[in-house]
Protein backbone atom coordinates (compact mmCIF):
# COMPACT_ATOMS: atom_id res chain seq x y z
CA UNK A 1 0.00 0.00 0.00
CA UNK A 2 0.96 3.66 0.10
CA UNK A 3 2.95 5.30 2.84
CA UNK A 4 6.41 3.67 2.72
CA UNK A 5 9.26 6.15 2.99
CA UNK A 6 11.68 6.19 0.03
CA UNK A 7 14.53 5.07 2.25
CA UNK A 8 12.57 2.00 3.29
CA UNK A 9 12.94 -1.21 1.44
CA UNK A 10 9.78 -1.95 -0.59
CA UNK A 11 8.13 -5.26 0.42
CA UNK A 12 8.41 -7.95 -2.21
CA UNK A 13 5.41 -9.58 -3.85
CA UNK A 14 6.00 -12.75 -1.83
CA UNK A 15 6.03 -10.78 1.44
CA UNK A 16 2.72 -9.09 0.55
CA UNK A 17 1.16 -12.38 -0.56
CA UNK A 18 2.15 -14.29 2.59
CA UNK A 19 1.51 -11.30 4.87
CA UNK A 20 -2.02 -10.75 3.56
CA UNK A 21 -2.99 -14.41 4.06
CA UNK A 22 -1.54 -14.52 7.57
CA UNK A 23 -3.17 -11.21 8.56
CA UNK A 24 -6.50 -12.44 7.17
CA UNK A 25 -6.30 -15.59 9.30
CA UNK A 26 -5.51 -13.61 12.45
CA UNK A 27 -8.44 -11.26 11.76
CA UNK A 28 -10.75 -14.25 11.18
CA UNK A 29 -9.72 -15.88 14.46
CA UNK A 30 -10.69 -12.73 16.37
CA UNK A 31 -13.90 -11.76 14.52
CA UNK A 32 -15.34 -15.15 13.50
CA UNK A 33 -18.24 -15.18 16.05
CA UNK A 34 -19.48 -11.89 14.57
CA UNK A 35 -19.37 -13.39 11.08
CA UNK A 36 -21.33 -16.45 12.24
CA UNK A 37 -23.96 -14.21 13.87
CA UNK A 38 -24.20 -12.22 10.63
CA UNK A 39 -24.83 -15.40 8.60
CA UNK A 40 -27.56 -16.60 11.01
CA UNK A 41 -29.33 -13.23 10.83
CA UNK A 42 -29.06 -13.10 7.04
CA UNK A 43 -30.69 -16.51 6.53
CA UNK A 44 -33.31 -16.09 9.28
CA UNK A 45 -36.15 -15.04 6.95
CA UNK A 46 -35.29 -17.87 4.59
CA UNK A 47 -35.54 -20.41 7.43
CA UNK A 48 -38.95 -19.09 8.43
CA UNK A 49 -40.24 -19.43 4.87
CA UNK A 50 -39.05 -23.05 4.67
CA UNK A 51 -40.33 -24.05 8.12
CA UNK A 52 -43.59 -22.06 7.87
CA UNK A 53 -42.86 -20.24 11.14
CA UNK A 54 -43.06 -16.51 11.78
CA UNK A 55 -41.23 -16.57 15.13
CA UNK A 56 -37.98 -14.59 15.21
CA UNK A 57 -35.24 -16.69 16.78
CA UNK A 58 -32.37 -14.21 16.56
CA UNK A 59 -32.56 -10.53 17.53
CA UNK A 60 -29.48 -8.41 16.99
CA UNK A 61 -25.87 -9.45 16.88
CA UNK A 62 -25.33 -9.94 20.62
CA UNK A 63 -28.75 -11.54 21.02
CA UNK A 64 -27.83 -13.98 18.25
CA UNK A 65 -24.53 -14.83 19.92
CA UNK A 66 -26.26 -15.31 23.29
CA UNK A 67 -28.96 -17.55 21.77
CA UNK A 68 -26.38 -19.67 19.95
CA UNK A 69 -24.28 -20.15 23.08
CA UNK A 70 -27.36 -21.06 25.13
CA UNK A 71 -28.89 -23.50 22.63
CA UNK A 72 -25.85 -24.89 20.80
CA UNK A 73 -22.86 -24.19 22.99
CA UNK A 74 -19.98 -21.70 22.64
CA UNK A 75 -18.25 -23.84 19.99
CA UNK A 76 -21.11 -23.13 17.58
CA UNK A 77 -19.76 -19.59 17.20
CA UNK A 78 -16.73 -21.07 15.48
CA UNK A 79 -18.57 -23.44 13.13
CA UNK A 80 -16.69 -23.41 9.84
CA UNK A 81 -13.50 -21.88 11.26
CA UNK A 82 -11.24 -24.41 9.50
CA UNK A 83 -12.80 -23.61 6.14
CA UNK A 84 -12.63 -19.91 7.07
CA UNK A 85 -8.88 -20.10 7.66
CA UNK A 86 -8.42 -22.08 4.45
CA UNK A 87 -10.40 -19.36 2.70
CA UNK A 88 -8.27 -16.53 4.08
CA UNK A 89 -4.96 -18.18 3.20
CA UNK A 90 -6.08 -18.59 -0.40
CA UNK A 91 -8.46 -15.62 -0.65
CA UNK A 92 -6.83 -12.72 1.23
CA UNK A 93 -3.43 -13.66 -0.19
CA UNK A 94 -4.72 -13.06 -3.71
CA UNK A 95 -7.15 -10.16 -3.33
CA UNK A 96 -5.02 -8.10 -0.92
CA UNK A 97 -1.52 -9.45 -1.46
CA UNK A 98 -1.61 -8.95 -5.24
CA UNK A 99 -3.39 -5.56 -5.17
CA UNK A 100 -0.22 -3.45 -5.39
CA UNK A 101 1.20 -5.71 -8.11
CA UNK A 102 -2.01 -5.35 -10.12
CA UNK A 103 -1.89 -1.56 -9.72
CA UNK A 104 1.64 -1.59 -11.14
CA UNK A 105 0.49 -3.85 -13.98
CA UNK A 106 -2.25 -1.41 -15.00
CA UNK A 107 0.05 1.64 -14.67
CA UNK A 108 2.87 -0.18 -16.49
CA UNK A 109 5.21 0.03 -13.51
CA UNK A 110 4.73 3.73 -12.68
CA UNK A 111 3.81 4.98 -9.21
CA UNK A 112 0.97 7.29 -10.33
CA UNK A 113 -2.22 5.27 -9.83
CA UNK A 114 -5.52 7.12 -10.22
CA UNK A 115 -8.92 6.14 -8.89
CA UNK A 116 -9.83 4.21 -12.05
CA UNK A 117 -6.62 2.20 -11.92
CA UNK A 118 -7.17 1.34 -8.26
CA UNK A 119 -10.75 0.28 -8.94
CA UNK A 120 -9.60 -1.93 -11.82
CA UNK A 121 -6.90 -3.50 -9.64
CA UNK A 122 -9.41 -4.14 -6.83
CA UNK A 123 -11.96 -5.71 -9.18
CA UNK A 124 -9.34 -7.92 -10.82
CA UNK A 125 -7.79 -9.33 -7.63
CA UNK A 126 -11.26 -9.76 -6.07
CA UNK A 127 -12.50 -11.80 -9.04
CA UNK A 128 -9.29 -13.87 -9.13
CA UNK A 129 -9.58 -14.65 -5.41
CA UNK A 130 -13.21 -15.79 -5.68
CA UNK A 131 -12.52 -18.05 -8.66
CA UNK A 132 -9.70 -19.69 -6.70
CA UNK A 133 -11.19 -19.88 -3.19
CA UNK A 134 -14.97 -20.25 -3.75
CA UNK A 135 -15.23 -23.87 -2.44
CA UNK A 136 -13.81 -22.82 0.93
CA UNK A 137 -16.38 -20.01 1.14
CA UNK A 138 -19.29 -22.35 0.35
CA UNK A 139 -18.22 -24.80 3.07
CA UNK A 140 -17.66 -21.97 5.58
CA UNK A 141 -21.18 -20.55 5.03
CA UNK A 142 -22.79 -24.02 5.22
CA UNK A 143 -21.07 -24.70 8.54
CA UNK A 144 -21.99 -21.31 9.99
CA UNK A 145 -25.63 -21.73 8.92
CA UNK A 146 -26.19 -25.23 10.24
CA UNK A 147 -27.99 -25.68 13.54
CA UNK A 148 -27.43 -28.74 15.71
CA UNK A 149 -30.64 -30.77 15.86
CA UNK A 150 -32.26 -32.09 19.03
CA UNK A 151 -30.79 -35.55 18.50
CA UNK A 152 -27.31 -34.06 18.05
CA UNK A 153 -27.15 -34.60 14.30
CA UNK A 154 -25.63 -32.00 12.04
CA UNK A 155 -25.66 -31.33 8.31
CA UNK A 156 -21.87 -31.80 8.17
CA UNK A 157 -19.54 -33.21 10.82
CA UNK A 158 -16.20 -32.13 9.42
CA UNK A 159 -14.71 -29.84 6.79
CA UNK A 160 -13.54 -32.70 4.57
CA UNK A 161 -16.94 -34.39 4.85
CA UNK A 162 -18.59 -31.13 3.78
CA UNK A 163 -16.40 -30.90 0.65
CA UNK A 164 -17.14 -34.56 -0.21
CA UNK A 165 -20.89 -34.34 0.53
CA UNK A 166 -21.39 -31.20 -1.52
CA UNK A 167 -19.43 -32.61 -4.46
CA UNK A 168 -21.35 -35.92 -4.26
CA UNK A 169 -24.86 -34.52 -3.81
CA UNK A 170 -24.62 -31.36 -5.90
CA UNK A 171 -21.74 -32.13 -8.23
CA UNK A 172 -18.41 -30.33 -8.41
CA UNK A 173 -20.32 -27.24 -9.52
CA UNK A 174 -21.93 -27.21 -6.07
CA UNK A 175 -18.57 -26.18 -4.61
CA UNK A 176 -18.68 -23.11 -6.83
CA UNK A 177 -22.31 -22.35 -5.99
CA UNK A 178 -22.93 -18.63 -5.81
CA UNK A 179 -19.67 -17.87 -7.61
CA UNK A 180 -21.16 -15.06 -9.72
CA UNK A 181 -22.84 -13.18 -6.83
CA UNK A 182 -19.66 -13.72 -4.83
CA UNK A 183 -17.58 -12.23 -7.66
CA UNK A 184 -19.98 -9.27 -7.74
CA UNK A 185 -19.79 -8.92 -3.96
CA UNK A 186 -16.02 -9.13 -3.84
CA UNK A 187 -15.57 -6.77 -6.75
CA UNK A 188 -17.59 -4.27 -4.69
CA UNK A 189 -15.92 -5.20 -1.39
CA UNK A 190 -12.41 -5.18 -2.80
CA UNK A 191 -12.86 -1.90 -4.64
CA UNK A 192 -14.44 -0.18 -1.65
CA UNK A 193 -12.25 -1.74 1.02
CA UNK A 194 -8.82 -1.55 -0.58
CA UNK A 195 -9.31 1.66 -2.55
CA UNK A 196 -10.86 3.47 0.45
CA UNK A 197 -8.07 2.28 2.74
CA UNK A 198 -5.43 3.15 0.16
CA UNK A 199 -6.75 6.65 -0.55
CA UNK A 200 -7.58 7.61 3.05
CA UNK A 201 -4.16 6.49 4.20
CA UNK A 202 -2.56 8.41 1.34
CA UNK A 203 -4.47 11.61 2.23
CA UNK A 204 -3.63 11.29 5.94
CA UNK A 205 0.07 11.04 5.10
CA UNK A 206 -0.06 13.70 2.37
CA UNK A 207 -1.50 16.35 4.73
CA UNK A 208 0.61 15.20 7.71
CA UNK A 209 -2.44 14.44 9.84
CA UNK A 210 -0.70 11.38 11.26
CA UNK A 211 2.52 9.48 10.73
CA UNK A 212 2.59 6.13 8.94
CA UNK A 213 1.88 4.19 12.09
CA UNK A 214 -0.87 2.36 14.01
CA UNK A 215 -3.31 5.31 14.49
CA UNK A 216 -3.16 6.05 10.76
CA UNK A 217 -3.73 2.39 9.85
CA UNK A 218 -6.58 2.16 12.40
CA UNK A 219 -8.39 5.24 11.06
CA UNK A 220 -8.08 4.20 7.42
CA UNK A 221 -9.17 0.62 8.17
CA UNK A 222 -12.21 1.70 10.21
CA UNK A 223 -13.38 4.07 7.45
CA UNK A 224 -12.89 1.36 4.83
CA UNK A 225 -14.94 -1.11 6.88
CA UNK A 226 -17.90 1.24 7.26
CA UNK A 227 -17.99 2.26 3.58
CA UNK A 228 -17.69 -1.35 2.47
CA UNK A 229 -20.55 -2.55 4.71
CA UNK A 230 -22.95 0.13 3.44
CA UNK A 231 -22.24 -0.60 -0.22
CA UNK A 232 -21.79 -4.39 -0.17
CA UNK A 233 -24.45 -5.53 2.33
CA UNK A 234 -27.28 -6.26 -0.20
CA UNK A 235 -25.02 -8.42 -2.38
CA UNK A 236 -23.60 -10.12 0.71
CA UNK A 237 -27.07 -11.16 1.92
CA UNK A 238 -28.00 -12.59 -1.50
CA UNK A 239 -24.67 -14.42 -1.70
CA UNK A 240 -25.15 -15.98 1.74
CA UNK A 241 -28.75 -17.06 1.04
CA UNK A 242 -27.88 -18.55 -2.35
CA UNK A 243 -24.76 -20.40 -1.17
CA UNK A 244 -26.62 -21.89 1.80
CA UNK A 245 -29.70 -22.95 -0.23
CA UNK A 246 -30.51 -26.57 -1.05
CA UNK A 247 -30.57 -27.95 -4.57
CA UNK A 248 -33.37 -26.37 -6.59
CA UNK A 249 -34.42 -23.82 -3.96
CA UNK A 250 -33.35 -20.91 -6.17
CA UNK A 251 -32.75 -21.06 -9.92
CA UNK A 252 -30.17 -18.26 -9.81
CA UNK A 253 -28.79 -15.47 -7.65
CA UNK A 254 -31.20 -13.05 -9.34
CA UNK A 255 -34.11 -15.38 -8.52
CA UNK A 256 -32.88 -15.47 -4.91
CA UNK A 257 -32.83 -11.66 -4.76
CA UNK A 258 -36.31 -11.36 -6.32
CA UNK A 259 -37.72 -13.98 -3.91
CA UNK A 260 -36.27 -12.07 -0.96
CA UNK A 261 -37.74 -8.81 -2.25
CA UNK A 262 -41.17 -10.35 -2.81
CA UNK A 263 -41.43 -12.24 0.50
CA UNK A 264 -39.51 -10.03 2.91
CA UNK A 265 -39.28 -6.59 1.33
CA UNK A 266 -36.28 -4.29 0.67
CA UNK A 267 -35.18 -4.33 4.33
CA UNK A 268 -34.19 -8.00 3.88
CA UNK A 269 -31.14 -6.86 1.90
CA UNK A 270 -29.77 -5.18 5.00
CA UNK A 271 -30.42 -8.04 7.41
CA UNK A 272 -27.45 -8.54 9.67
CA UNK A 273 -26.14 -5.02 8.89
CA UNK A 274 -24.89 -4.33 12.42
CA UNK A 275 -22.98 -7.62 12.76
CA UNK A 276 -21.72 -7.06 9.21
CA UNK A 277 -20.37 -3.66 10.20
CA UNK A 278 -19.03 -4.85 13.56
CA UNK A 279 -17.39 -7.80 11.85
CA UNK A 280 -16.12 -5.98 8.74
CA UNK A 281 -15.00 -2.92 10.69
CA UNK A 282 -13.14 -4.95 13.30
CA UNK A 283 -11.86 -7.36 10.64
CA UNK A 284 -10.46 -4.48 8.60
CA UNK A 285 -8.78 -2.94 11.62
CA UNK A 286 -7.16 -6.20 12.76
CA UNK A 287 -6.25 -7.29 9.22
CA UNK A 288 -4.75 -4.02 7.94
CA UNK A 289 -2.88 -3.21 11.16
CA UNK A 290 -1.50 -6.77 11.28
CA UNK A 291 -0.74 -6.72 7.54
CA UNK A 292 1.25 -3.49 7.83
CA UNK A 293 3.24 -4.84 10.78
CA UNK A 294 3.93 -8.18 9.09
CA UNK A 295 5.10 -6.37 5.94
CA UNK A 296 7.43 -4.16 7.93
CA UNK A 297 8.76 -6.99 10.06
CA UNK A 298 9.39 -9.32 7.12
CA UNK A 299 10.92 -6.51 5.04
CA UNK A 300 13.26 -5.56 7.88
CA UNK A 301 14.24 -9.21 8.31
CA UNK A 302 14.87 -9.47 4.57
CA UNK A 303 16.95 -6.26 4.65
CA UNK A 304 19.08 -7.48 7.58
CA UNK A 305 19.52 -10.85 5.87
CA UNK A 306 20.71 -9.28 2.62
CA UNK A 307 22.86 -6.51 4.16
CA UNK A 308 26.58 -7.28 4.64
CA UNK A 309 27.92 -7.77 8.16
Amino acid sequence: MVGLKPKDMVPSGAVKFFGAGTAGCIADLITFPLDTAKVRLQIQGECHAVEGSSAVKYRGVFGTITTMVRTEGARSLYNGLVAGLQRQMSFASVRIGLYDSMKQFYTRGTESAGIVTRLMAGCTTGAMAVAFAQPTDVVKVRFQAQVRLADGERRYNSTLEAYRTIARDEGVRGLWKGCMPNIMRNAIVNCTELVTYDMIKELILKYDLMTDNLPCHFSAAFSAGFCTTVIASPVDVVKTRFMNSGAGQYSSAINCALTMLGKEGPKAFYKGFMPSFLRLGSWNIVMFVTYEQIKRGMTRAQMYWESPF
